[in-house]
């Protein structure tokens, strides 16, 4: 069932995005009058699940088989279909390639522009439905995985900064230390700052370890649910437990290992209330736990007006766009070996919940919408990428490419394109099976 939900979140998502997207290039297209063709969700090769063509209408609209995209053919446009028949005859008033230089720049650049425009508009009702909350870094310490301690990083580190970057969210400090090829991590440890040089050599391995700051959790009690196995244990709201058993823990995660081996049996925990340290028997479940919900520090939540929501939602965006963009430089950054991180629509069901939450479907599809608009910025000539560098060779020479070269060019990308979907699904079987 979990499967399912996830390819269907997929689905949803990849259908709506490509809708958005396409549209944008049909939009401006119609507004120049240039003739739109096909108007199409997936793609048809021969065979579509639905069509239909309305009376007094040049563009047909349908359904294709190949959940691998969408397209809008417009007329005299090289495109992905590769149809280079109508290109023999003369140009045609009401085709692509017949207009001005600018009214195609547009039209090539309105499906990243629509991919943009949606991302605020998501932004700005999550923002205004739902607020913001995040984990701020301020004050928040680390606990590390095995990546992490070997670049010199330690439980109960704070970071202050990479370089010369002061990180404000704990959830991103992996994504930032990456993005911004930080060359030092400075950081509080027991009262005293140090300093961490990072070896740019293990950036890639960054980039594919997940969890290496996780946040420090210290184990204070926060509630102590009714079906708790501990409810009548007389644990309060505020306790500290700072040992199990006699031995010390310092953060929740400690806890884990200790408590794992009494799972099914009654075991006690020292626990620090106000000025009194007290020692408490309990019991812990089959799974290891001890049914209590801990504190999390440093939850920052900000409350958006629908006015409000609109620049923070803009910023929101923006934000986004750059940082997916320094991504796209350390995939093309051969030594950071980021492109080992590539993943294809395995990776992107990996990333949507189990269950259906809006909230998170809404995050997820807004920067879904960023990626597919910055990644069609690429200047592959199978992309829109190619297409606006192409014409803005002609605009700043007064020289156009001509169709033959734009067909081979069309060809080369769309190879290209091919390779960069084999390296995903590569990328995604190898995980699957590691």
């Amino acid at each position: 069932m979990i499967v399912i939900i996830k390819i269907l979140q997929v689905i949803l998502a990849l259908s709506v995005l490509i809708l958005i997207h396409e549209f944008g290039h049909f939009i401006f297209a119609k507004m120049f009058r240039i003739r739109v063709e096909k108007f199409y969700l997936f793609f048809d090769a021969g065979f579509a699940l639905f069509r239909f063509k309305p009376r007094n209408s040049d563009t047909e609209y349908g359904i294709g088989w190949l959940p691998l995209g969408g397209y809008c053919k417009i007329s005299g446009m090289v495109d992905e279909s590769m149809d280079t028949e109508s290109l023999k005859s003369e140009p045609k008033p009401w085709e692509f390639r017949s207009k001005p230089a600018w009214q195609r720049l547009l039209v090539m650049f309105g499906g990243v522009l629509f991919n943009f425009i949606f991302a605020i508009i998501v932004y700005i009702g999550i923002l205004a439905g739902w607020g913001e909350s995040y984990i701020s870094n301020e004050d928040n310490e680390i606990y590390v995985n095995e990546l992490a301690y070997e670049m010199g990083f330690r439980n109960g580190d704070r970071i202050l900064s990479f370089d010369d970057y002061t990180p404000e969210r704990f959830e991103m400090l992996q994504a930032d230390m990456a993005r911004q090829t930080a060359r030092k991590a400075t950081v509080l440890r027991d009262g005293d700052t140090v300093d961490i040089y990072i070896d740019q050599n293990m950036i890639g391995e960054v980039l594919n370890s997940p969890g290496m700051f996780d946040l420090a959790i210290p184990f204070v009690v926060d509630t102590v649910p009714a079906t708790s196995p501990n409810a009548a244990a007389g644990l309060m709201k505020g306790d500290r437990i700072t040992a199990i058993n006699g031995k010390p823990i310092e953060f929740l995660q400690d806890s884990r290992a200790l408590l794992g081996d009494y799972e099914g049996k009654e075991t006690d925990i020292t626990v620090v209330r106000d000025r009194d340290t007290l020692r408490i028997p309990v019991q812990v479940d089959t799974s290891g736990r001890l049914g209590i919900y801990a504190a999390i520090p440093g939850v920052k939540t900000k409350t958006y007006s629908v006015i409000s929501a609109i620049p923070a939602g803009i910023k929101h965006t923006f934000s986004n766009i750059g940082g997916y963009i320094q991504d796209l430089k350390l995939v093309f950054t051969p030594s950071t070996e980021a492109y080992k991180s590539v993943g294809s629509f395995i990776a992107m069901g990996q990333i949507f919940p189990a269950t259906w939450d809006w909230y998170r479907f809404l995050n997820i599809l807004a920067l879904l919408s960023i990626m597919l608009g910055v990644m069609n910025l690429i200047p592959i000539p199978a992309l829109d990428g190619g297409h606006i560098l192409f014409t803005l060779y002609e605009m700043i020479t007064g020289r156009k490419p001509s169709d033959k070269f734009l067909a081979a060019a069309q060809m080369v990308g769309m190879v290209i394109l091919l390779g960069i979907m084999i390296l995903a699904f590569g990328n995604d079987i190898g995980r699957l099976i590691r």
